[in-house]
């Protein structure tokens, strides 16, 4: 009975050291941050010493993209490693299941024992209600889904004291991303003291617009002076698919293109937002230091999408283009040797890897349903990563804008299906691994006639992948037909929703009207 006993009295020391060595995991996520906005993505015009030490210290992925460039799908996709389609996400299509939250990794890191907690953007509503994409209500945001929640309300504010679970910090941190690391430090110090592994994720407005810089950085790029991305403006973008100059992403965001001033000053803005962050991350790390956690700490960082910052004349995201679409990514882990730390991956990799990822860290197996692939099998057995193409979708906003790609270390292939009787259908290739400015389409070019055949079969099949998983709710099926190479204009014409030159004319009716009833009003009001 004794040695019984004795065994009980092992294993249970055993399994309580076992449940000690299981990692902590952070996951930090800015908002709207192209890659080449960060130093050790070669940029030598932005200050973000903390990101370039994380990637000395880690792993850097140099070819990271979103698969959906738009923060709700995107953050959609990361929270259940699913391409978005099948996560069924997205403004103009509805919000996020519970069923499919239910199997996000933070709900499950919590069912396995961890101390779960949220800060900052959440960016979409968790319901089963309507297809209504609305997350301005606390209702629809699965606050007791974790530990500690400290999320905000719909786009959230830069103001620390409009955001409700992190007003306390507004006197000493008044911009939300130090006050997001002020959270951070005291989750993790109540992390601590609860004995288990803990799963931190923050979503930092920054550098999301309006692009508001926390003024406690004017010095770091006071001065400075900001040289264009060779393919910046129009004059760059002739090559081009005509659908993709539809959109606002080409007609509007004028600040990036209105005079030289104008340009710099938003550059810098968004430079600084950036710097705050990567500021965050440095006060994140030094908690985990001051607390002895450091070194079982995971640190992910990376961005729900990149930003065109005028690049072929674009503003915004959304767009499957190398500045909207790419991100960095880095990923941290202290219990790697040191002589595998600081080194770079080329192959390509995806917000839908995120999960899968975050979960195998974790020790837990993802779930079949998920897209993604386990990066660490990328980090630590390079030669077993099997992926080497990941798919590009835009599911929002006018009908010519809604594309998909396939894309791979050296090629993209994009197929722009919209047509009508001022567009044709329109294929584009790029050789990114030679042209990343993607300043060259090869589409048409009889040398790469073999390349587009292999790119073109790699996008069916993509295309069949979505046939069969597409979610049958939040107006996802129609995909099927949309972006089928084979599809005719026929066969499209039923679900399409508008063009951008109809939208505009609508808003501009819209607002004459308004202007009528208005003085109408005023002149009964008068008589």
């Amino acid at each position: 009975m004794k040695k019984i006993i004795l065994s009980l009295i092992i294993c249970t020391i055993t399994m309580g050291s076992f449940a000690q060595k299981k990692p902590n995991i952070i996951f930090l996520l800015s908002d709207d941050q192209t890659s080449i906005a960060t130093g050790c993505y070669g940029n030598d015009q932005v200050v973000t010493p903390n990101m370039d030490m994380l990637a000395e210290e880690g792993v850097l992925f140099e070819n990271h993209y979103n698969t959906t460039a738009i923060c709700m799908a995107s953050r959609a996709v990361i929270l259940t490693g699913m391409y978005e389609y099948k996560a069924g996400c997205n403004f103009e299509h509805g919000p996020l299941r519970k069923a499919k939250f239910a199997k996000s990794y933070p709900v499950i890191l919590r069912e396995h024992g961890y101390y779960t907690g949220f800060a900052g953007k959440f960016g979409m509503a968790v319901s089963d209600a309507d297809n209504s994409t609305r997350h301005n209500s606390w209702d629809l945001l699965p606050i007791d889904a974790f530990d500690n929640w400290a999320g905000g309300l719909g786009q959230t504010s830069y103001q620390t004291a409009k955001n409700k679970y992190i007003s306390k910090y507004a006197e000493k941190y008044p911009h939300s991303t130090r006050a997001y690391a002020a959270w951070a430090e005291d989750f993790i110090k109540e992390a601590k003291e609860t004995g288990k592994p803990f799963s931190m994720s923050i979503s930092f407005k920054a550098p999301h617009m309006p692009f508001t810089p926390d003024q406690y950085f004017d010095y770091v790029y006071k001065g400075k002076k900001y040289k264009k991305p060779e393919n910046y403006g129009a004059e760059n973008a002739t090559h081009l698919a005509p659908q993709a100059k539809t959109g606002r992403q080409y007609k509007e965001y004028n600040f990036w293109r209105n005079s030289e001033e104008s340009y710099q000053e938003t550059i810098k803005n968004y430079n600084q937002l950036i710097h705050g962050v990567d500021y965050a991350l440095g006060m994140i790390r030094k908690t985990l230091e001051e607390q002895g956690v450091a070194d079982n700490t995971i640190i992910i960082f990376t961005s729900d999408n990149g930003y065109s910052c005028g690049a072929h004349n674009f503003g915004g995201k959304v767009l499957p283009y190398e500045e909207a679409s790419k991100s960095p990514l880095i990923i941290y882990d202290p219990r790697t040797p040191f002589k595998e730390r600081g080194v770079r991956r080329e192959e390509v990799t995806a917000n839908i890897d995120m999960a899968p990822t975050i979960l195998n860290y974790a020790g837990i197996e993802a779930p079949a349903h998920m897209d993604g692939e386990d990066l660490r099998v990328l980090i630590e057995k390079p030669k077993k990563f099997k992926r080497k193409t990941v798919a590009l979708t835009n599911f929002w906003g006018n009908d010519e804008i809604q594309a998909m790609g396939v894309v791979s270390k050296d090629w993209k292939y994009i197929l722009w299906n919209y047509e009508d009787d001022k567009m044709n259908t329109t294929e584009e290739l790029f050789h990114i691994g030679k042209d990343r400015l993607e300043m060259t389409n090869k589409a048409t070019d009889p040398s790469e006639e073999k390349q587009l055949k292999i790119m073109r079969s790699l996008y069916d099949a993509q295309v069949d992948k979505l046939k069969k998983e597409a979610t049958k709710d939040n107006l996802y099926q129609k995909y099927a037909v949309l972006f089928d190479r084979k599809a005719t204009a026929e066969d499209k014409k039923p679900y399409l929703i508008g063009t951008y030159e109809a939208s505009q004319n609508k808003a501009k009716a819209n607002e004459k009207s308004t202007k009528k009833n208005k003085k109408s009003k005023k002149n009964k009001k008068n008589n």
